[in-house]
């Protein structure tokens, strides 16, 4: 494969998970929506079936946000690389993180009996505080959050470039604000960093899917 086709493949590839990341954002939102007008009280958690396709939703958004960042380091120019490298390995490990959360959630805690779960809330349990509950907001509050202000660098070309980079900064900071929500055991401040990674963070993968589907030329 010349070095031209890679570009072309990468530049798609990238291209399509933004947009799926965008499309799977807007449709949790809707899931979260409709799970939440199903509840008989404000007290009650979300259920299935809308809890079940939340998580499968959160496992397959992080990677498809994992793999888009491996094509903006491509596209990224040699100077900018150290910047999206390192965006890479934090987004990486914050889809690591929230993947096995996620995964042991769907494998291990559904199909606990009531009486075992009372007695492992505080591992299981999306209720603060819990070891699930610390994990996710390590993920998405610290690991993306930072991943998106080192990734925030890469694009500065033209108008629609630094606007972008103000959007990815936007969504780094009200990211690690959210964890200002952990020492002050208030989870109503955290919803800001949910805000910044659920909100505003599909948006700008949608953005950058734009970029990278514009891009004529690759600097290597």
């Amino acid at each position: 494969m010349s070095h031209g086709n890679f570009d072309s493949v990468y530049r798609k590839v990238g291209r399509t998970t933004c947009f799926m990341v965008f499309g799977l954002g807007i449709f949790y939102a809707i899931v979260t929506t409709l799970g939440l007008l199903s509840l008989k009280s404000s007290l009650d958690t979300i259920g299935d079936p809308y809890f079940t396709i939340m998580e499968i939703l959160s496992i397959l958004i992080s990677l498809l946000m994992a793999i888009s960042l491996v094509a903006v380091h491509y596209y990224a120019s040699p100077v900018d690389r150290f910047f999206s490298l390192i965006a890479l390995i934090f987004m990486f490990i914050a889809a690591g993180i929230t993947s096995s959360v996620h995964f042991i959630i769907l494998s291990v805690s559904q199909y606990l009996a009531p009486e075992q779960l009372q007695n492992v809330l505080f591992f299981f349990s999306f209720q603060w505080p819990s070891v699930v509950y610390a994990l996710d907001i390590l993920a998405w509050d610290l690991f993306f959050g930072l991943s998106m202000l080192f990734v925030a660098p890469v694009f500065k070309k033209e108008r629609f470039g630094k606007n972008l980079k103000v959007l990815l900064i936007f969504c780094g900071i009200l990211s690690l604000i959210g964890l200002i929500g952990v020492p002050l055991q208030n989870m109503q401040i955290r919803n800001i960093g949910i805000i910044g990674y659920a909100v505003v963070g599909p948006v700008a993968f949608l953005f950058i899917g734009k970029i990278l589907g514009s891009t004529k030329q690759v600097q290597v």
